[in-house]
């Protein structure tokens, strides 16, 4: 597909109900001629993770703001619940919707309980509630309260000052959370495991968000949804991170996301859905080499699996392994080095088989008790498949939006939206 072409469109029935709606929404600054938003339709689906990616200063942070009229658009229109928005009380609209930045910007002359009460206060709630309120979000994102409700900003790490952000913005349990780039001024680390508390986090709570990033893999990370943006918050494309990752439709999104691509892809496919090789030799420490050696010689594989009593994997053997009877099994050839639980994702099994001497992985149960090989062919076998599925959606799409077209030009006369940003 070239950069050109309108990328597909599903229909309405793949598409989760949207929280939020953004119907041809624009920006364009005063003393500027060129838009920093174009003309934007964008679907935010309840209770997801949406995350908007793209390159610096493609205006994916003006779309965030744009969404609580912290910048009034231009023109277009704000949908939220069903409800126009876009005239409304815009510190109304913002009481229902939390925010996080990346640099926090909690009151440093106030403690930690009266920043996260900030909205609850505004809202009108009483003291018990709120400090009920705190003390919740605190325990939430993994903060003691008897520690931290006195505590005062400049007392704080930077993980703990953005763990508390997010506790502010969640502060009068808002139906929607903006976070712009909320993980982006703090050390790996950190950041993997603040990226790890805030998926868990989700998982319970559940919120509609919206997700600002420049790093493709956060974005792979965080998103149940991600928006590829070019300049203008064009959106490029609009998919799950499993299928962007094995189906890019253009050249823009192929750079963008960059190469090993289709290897991020096994983040997203568990070692447990896979059925393991089944021609594998594999023997028990005590099987006799007469045994041993029929075996490997009727497999085409290079290498055989040695177990001990208790059926965990000790050693990969060869054929001259199998011919020196001075060393017993459970001493020749190499130790088994590369294990996987069947919870693992492919490309943690992936990482193992670059290590293991024989070049595959050994599947164990919590016990460490083999259950099966898992070797390169079928990790091949997954590519291929994941990215044949996605190819095959996006024809569907096609199809299906080919449909809605015409139907629209046989109803009202040959004119409709183009529908390029509303999700794909």
């Amino acid at each position: 597909m070239t950069d050109t072409q309108t990328p597909p469109t599903p229909s309405t029935l793949e598409r989760p109900r949207a929280k939020i709606q953004l119907h041809g929404v624009g920006k364009v600054y005063p003393g500027s001629d060129v838009p920093a938003v174009a003309d934007l339709d964008l679907e935010i689906p309840e209770g997801e993770i949406l995350v908007l990616v793209g390159p610096s200063g493609c205006g994916k942070s003006t779309t965030l703001r744009l969404i609580n009229r912290m910048i009034e658009p231009t023109s277009g229109r704000i949908i939220f619940d069903g409800e126009d928005v876009t005239t409304v009380d815009a510190d109304r609209l913002r009481r229902r919707i939390g925010y996080v930045i990346q640099q926090i910007g909690l009151f440093p002359h106030q403690t930690i309980a009266q920043n996260i009460s900030t909205v609850p206060r505004l809202l009108g709630w009483d003291k018990t509630r709120t400090a009920a309120r705190v003390d919740e979000l605190l325990e939430l994102t993994g903060l003691d309260p008897n520690q931290y409700r006195d505590r005062y900003p400049k007392e704080l790490s930077g993980g703990q000052a953005q763990r508390v952000g997010v506790a502010r913005a969640l502060g009068g349990d808002p139906e929607v959370l903006l976070m712009d780039e909320p993980f982006g001024a703090i050390d790996p680390i950190t950041r993997d495991r603040l990226q790890n508390e805030f998926l868990r986090l989700q998982s319970e709570l559940k919120k509609t968000i919206v997700f600002v990033t420049h790093d493709i893999d956060e974005a792979i990370k965080m998103g149940d949804r991600i928006a590829i943006l070019g300049e203008q918050s064009v959106i490029r494309q609009f998919d799950t991170p499993e299928r962007i990752l094995a189906y890019p439709v253009d050249d823009f999104v192929s750079d963008f996301i960059g190469s090993g691509s289709t290897l991020k892809g096994l983040n997203f496919e568990r070692v447990r859905d896979l059925e393991l090789a089944a021609d594998w030799p594999i023997v028990s420490v005590d099987t006799d080499r007469a045994s041993a050696r029929q075996l490997y010689d009727s497999s085409p594989e290079k290498w055989m699996l040695v177990l001990d009593r208790e059926q965990r994997p000790i050693r990969w053997v060869q054929d001259r392994h199998l011919d020196d009877t001075s060393i017993p099994l459970d001493q020749a050839g190499a130790r088994v080095e590369a294990l996987v639980a069947p919870n693992a994702t492919l490309h943690d099994a992936l990482e193992e088989m670059l290590l293991s001497n024989a070049g595959q992985a050994v599947v164990v149960d919590e016990k460490g008790r083999c259950q099966g090989i898992l070797d390169i062919e079928r990790l091949a076998d997954v590519l291929k498949r994941l990215r044949s599925q996605a190819k095959k959606h996006y024809e569907q799409l096609a199809v299906a939006e080919a449909a809605e077209a015409a139907e629209v030009l046989a109803g009202a006369g040959g004119t409709g939206s183009n529908g390029a940003g509303a999700g794909h």
